[in-house]
């Protein structure tokens, strides 16, 4: 499971660059030697990147990214270089070992070895995860009183317009980027998953609203979904009534698994036993072929990271992993429900972020 990085290893991936170096940008390549890290990036980076890398980072300008890094290669005496295959494409593939076979360099492919190596958090980066999430709730208090507020006007808001709201609101007015593009689903809209709003579907009272969103605070995510009943006193807490007993007979079986899942999470499980904690109260309850999607999934400066939280992951948790917990029930046509907080494993069980 844990990558050996004492092996010379390459980075593409933005994100990585950014764990590695403190820096990242759209055309760069992260070498990294035993402690030492090479940012390799062209002029229209390069003095931001010197401005901005940690210690033990050398900036490399240059106008061949590949060709400096087989110099560099070479320099050190590299024979064996681990890389990510799920990060370049078969090009930039093809061109990299032309220039590895010449310095007499061994390829190894490794996939999605940067997340496993990142995979237990620190307790600073639990912090960074913990302050965006407490960002993330806030603009949820924020966006519930705005559509309260809307409903007790009277006001025509469509899918649309609450999704340009909400990212608003998640912003903070352009003070922080998303960790990803909003989902705000009414009714229907909330049975797909991923739902993208729509302008012809407008928010009503006693509608089912499914808002699932996340905030970037220094690089790190945070992610959570609530299911709401929409009316003048609605709220994201998970304490929900709807008039519609079928709603809330499928929101209470939601919540239940949500809960079990957390409450008895513990380290030294594999993923899918936590997975299986939340499946089975959904399975007994009838509703297994509704559950579409796995229980959870890590989030760090990605906003899925490892681990994957699902029913065929045999990855085992431990202390300092952080991921969401989210079981959901989707019947189509008619209303989705999902209930997602983050968890950091600490002292051998789940903890609320």
């Amino acid at each position: 499971m844990r990558f050996d990085s004492s092996t010379p290893y390459i980075v593409r991936d933005e994100n990585a660059q950014y764990y590695e170096c403190g820096f990242s940008c759209d055309n760069a390549i992260v070498l990294h030697l035993q402690g030492q890290r090479f940012f390799i990036t062209d002029s229209r980076y390069s003095l931001e990147a010197k401005q901005s890398v940690g210690k033990n980072v050398e900036v490399i300008e240059s106008s061949d990214l590949l060709s400096s890094l087989s110099t560099l290669l070479s320099a050190q005496g590299v024979k064996k270089l681990i890389f990510n295959p799920s990060e370049i494409c078969v090009e930039f593939y093809e061109i990299l070992a032309t220039h590895t076979q010449k310095c007499q360099c061994e390829l190894l492919p490794v996939p999605n070895f940067h997340q496993k190596l990142r995979i237990i958090k620190t307790d600073s980066q639990i912090e960074l995860i913990k302050k965006s999430q407490k960002l993330n709730k806030q603009a949820f208090k924020e966006f519930a009183h705005f559509v309260r507020k809307a409903v007790q006007k009277g006001k025509a808001l469509s899918e649309r317009d609450l999704h340009f709201y909400a990212t608003m609101f998640l912003s903070y007015k352009g003070a922080y980027d998303l960790s990803f593009n909003p989902i705000v689903g009414l009714n229907a809209t909330g049975a797909k998953p991923h739902a993208l709003p729509c302008a012809k579907i407008v928010c009503k009272k006693h509608d089912l609203l499914l808002f699932d969103a996340g905030i970037k605070y220094q690089r790190y995510c945070s992610d959570r979904t609530r299911t709401a009943s929409v009316n003048p006193d609605m709220d994201f807490s998970k304490n929900q009534r709807f008039k519609s007993p079928k709603q809330q007979k499928i929101y209470d079986i939601v919540l239940k698994a949500q809960e079990r899942a957390i409450s008895k999470a513990r380290s030294g499980m594999k993923a899918r036993e936590i997975d299986a904690l939340a499946r089975e109260v959904i399975e007994s309850s009838g509703y297994g072929k509704y559950f579409v999607h796995s229980t959870g999934h890590g989030v760090g400066l990605d906003i899925h990271e490892l681990p994957r939280i699902s029913a065929r992951s045999e990855e085992i948790i431990e202390d300092g992993m952080v991921f969401s917990i989210e079981p959901g029930i989707y019947l189509g046509g008619e209303f989705g429900v999902r209930i997602e907080d983050l968890v950091v494993m600490k002292n051998g069980r789940a903890e609320v972020l």
